[in-house]
């Protein structure tokens, strides 16, 4: 729309009784649009760039994760196998089986401790170190750098360092026994240790993503609430629990969904510190026993089966799980 002015040249005298003089009538301003557009030229605009822009990402969304899921649904329904054609419809018999399959059933016990420790460890070690490094300062500021560094890493090369370190006759161990302690544990060939072993280890991956995301959280909450329930006489537990705790629910929303999520996806660290042992399963998660079922067993029919009970049982615990955790924040 555009808009044209009509005023008065300047440098030339108001005339008593003309247009835009004292007491005389103002001057008028002349408003000309421009023609509307017809509502279905606009609408057709709009669906133009909402197109230029959404439908790449959506093709490749669809490509790389919808595709991929409704292949995996179509297997867990036949029994296929590359290696002994042809592939049958075997309807809901591979998911009715895994309810009474001993190995599917310990992977998701596993699978559930893991998640629970990673959980756990890493919102509250994450918490404690945020607030540690909730500083100004240069060595502040390394620390952060230092604490975020095993996020970016392959969890393959940090399970490759760990493993260097956790084996029987690795650096730890070499230093207990330069301690004095003649029989150190088995980190990783002892079946009572092992899975705790590995979740500590996926745990410290990641503990820099908790520390970052409860950092942005402590320098957003105002310094004056912080002040005023100094004035109130609340010590730093009442300010912690009455400010700092309500104020993070956001930032523990997303580390708690986060870490539940990569609890369940563990693999990587698995398969390179334990594969799976010490003893059979001792510490297979769920991920790993379809990976192992597919590719070692080459029951792609199973283990997709296995998959879709693992997204499902994903999905519906990152939904409640966030649905409670959201109420929280508006509580809060």
């Amino acid at each position: 729309m555009r808009i044209r002015t009509l005023t008065r040249p300047e440098g030339s005298p108001a005339t008593p009784g003309k247009p835009g003089a004292p007491g005389g009538p103002q001057p008028t301003i002349a408003l000309k649009r421009s023609p509307r557009r017809p509502r279905q030229a606009r609408s057709r605009d709009g669906l133009s760039r909402f197109a230029l822009f959404a439908v790449p990402g959506l093709l490749v969304y669809l490509a790389l994760v919808l595709v991929p899921i409704g292949i995996t649904v179509g297997y867990s329904f036949t029994n296929k196998n590359p290696f002994n054609p042809p592939t049958q419809w075997v309807g809901l018999s591979n998911l009715t089986s895994l309810f009474s399959d001993d190995e599917f059933l310990k992977a998701l016990g596993n699978t559930a401790l893991v998640t629970a420790i990673v959980t756990v460890v890493t919102n509250a070690g994450g918490l404690a170190l945020a607030m540690l490094l909730d500083r100004r300062g240069w060595l502040y500021n390394a620390l952060r750098s230092v604490f975020f560094v095993p996020v970016v890493l392959s969890a393959v090369v940090v399970s490759v360092i760990w493993q260097a370190i956790l084996v029987d006759d690795g650096l730890l161990n070499s230093m207990l026994r330069q301690l004095g302690v003649s029989n150190p544990p088995g980190w990783l060939s002892d079946p009572s240790l092992a899975l705790y072993t590995v979740s500590w280890v996926i745990a410290w991956q990641s503990l820099g993503f908790c520390v970052v995301i409860y950092l942005a959280g402590l320098q957003g909450i105002p310094q004056e609430l912080q002040e005023a329930a100094a004035i109130d006489g609340c010590g730093p537990f009442m300010r912690f629990r009455h400010v700092t705790w309500p104020m993070l629910a956001p930032a523990v929303t997303i580390n708690t969904v986060m870490s539940l999520i990569g609890g369940f996806k563990a693999y990587d660290q698995i398969q390179v510190l334990t594969n799976g042992g010490p003893g059979p399963g001792t510490t297979s998660t769920l991920a790993f026993q379809v990976i192992q079922t597919a590719f070692n067993g080459n029951h792609v029919g199973y283990a997709s089966a296995m998959a879709v009970a693992m997204l499902v049982l994903v999905a519906a615990i990152s939904v409640i799980a966030l649905g409670l955790l959201q109420k929280r924040e508006v509580s809060s």
